[in-house]
């Protein structure tokens, strides 16, 4: 069974940074694309970024190009999203997903997973 446990959210100042988590369990990271998207109440839930499954390829929404770095650690089979340079329009509840071995990633209809979502609340 496949199952991803995403931490790290939280309320922080506007300019600062946060971290987030995704644990996988029951899939490898190393064979599957994983992405994060964003979602405010009463919106979509749109495309943050994705890495492909060898790791060698990633990809960002432009919102988000130059302030924000996914990236993965096959050993703990993780997969992490930097925010940096946080800003008020940051905020959202964030989903991390992971999807077949060879989805671009940029739809949500690539992921056949998701986690249950963490809060990331910017203040200005």
């Amino acid at each position: 069974q496949v199952q991803l446990v995403e931490s790290g959210g939280g309320l922080v100042q506007a300019g600062t940074s946060l971290r987030l988590s995704c644990a996988l369990s029951g899939r490898s990271v190393s064979m599957t694309t994983m992405g994060w998207f964003r979602q405010v109440p009463g919106k979509e839930r749109d495309f943050v970024t994705a890495i492909n499954w060898s790791g060698g390829s990633t990809a960002y929404a432009d919102s988000v190009k130059g302030r924000f770095t996914i990236s993965r650690d096959n050993a703990k089979n993780t997969v992490f999203l930097q925010m940096n340079s946080l800003k008020p329009e940051d905020t959202a509840v964030y989903y991390c997903a992971a999807g077949r071995k060879y989805a671009s990633g940029y739809v949500a209809l690539d992921y056949d997973y998701w986690g249950q979502g963490t809060q990331v609340t910017v203040s200005s």
